[in-house]
């Protein structure tokens, strides 16, 4: 991964709410084909740096730049149409709206009809729960199926880079397991992942390089491997003694 082009560098980020600065000079970037994941306690800034980078935050100081162009002044639906899209925590889905309203709601910038089809019938492959309730109401559906519904609708915008915002969270442990499952099946077939997950054990196991927020600053950096094996992530976010 360390050869392949970067794709999202972030410089000296700070961004925050009112008065109140979360991020501090956080300064990373995602390669293309990678899987990176930031861990850390609630309130770390860990969904901050995501909101940040799809601009539904703006960055205060510092730049964010997309394949070497700097993007922390476009708008979101501009971000979306480069090919940067978010899969928020909470999944947001359309409760009274269909599966497939909802899916289909992911390609809401894209006019090529043929196209949204074929991948229409990748996230149907890959989510093969969803073609079985395509008609039902997404508010209907279990956890683990909205899920599945959230990241499909992702999908459906074709994302260069997915932002995935806490997909494990309040999933059972079976369900967890799919998700990941898919997680690195998505990263196979061409597209990056920038991951928040509170399952740290999880999220570094996917994970090709990763970092621990605390409040709103990196504190420690590596392979998803070496934070697995690091003394203090174990003790910290791992609940090793």
């Amino acid at each position: 991964m360390e050869s392949s082009p970067v794709l999202l560098e972030l410089r000296g980020v700070c961004s925050g709410y009112g008065s109140l600065e979360i991020l501090r000079d956080v300064s990373f970037t995602v390669r293309r084909g990678e899987i990176l994941t930031l861990i850390g306690a609630n309130g770390a800034g860990k969904t901050t740096t995501l909101n940040t980078v799809c601009n539904v935050l703006p960055t205060r100081q510092g730049e964010i730049l997309f394949k070497g162009e700097r993007i922390d002044k476009l708008p979101t639906q501009d971000l979306v149409r480069l090919g940067i899209v978010q899969v928020p925590e909470g999944r947001r889905l359309f409760s009274e709206l269909t599966v497939l309203e909802n899916l289909k709601l992911g390609a809401y910038l894209r006019n090529d009809k043929a196209g949204i089809q074929k991948d229409l019938d990748k996230v149907y492959a890959m989510f093969p729960r969803l073609r079985e309730r395509a008609k039902q109401l997404a508010g209907s559906l279990s956890g683990g199926e909205q899920q599945m519904c959230a990241i499909g609708r992702g999908l459906m915008a074709r994302p260069v880079l997915l932002l995935l915002d806490e997909p494990s969270l309040g999933l059972a442990p079976i369900i967890v397991q799919q998700i990941f499952e898919i997680i690195r099946e998505i990263n196979a077939a061409g597209t990056s992942v920038l991951l928040v997950e509170q399952n740290a054990q999880m999220a570094l196991k996917v994970a090709h390089h990763a970092h621990v927020l605390s409040v709103g600053s990196i504190v420690l950096s590596g392979t998803g491997a070496e934070l697995l094996n690091d003394d203090a992530v174990r003790k910290t976010y791992l609940g090793e003694s």
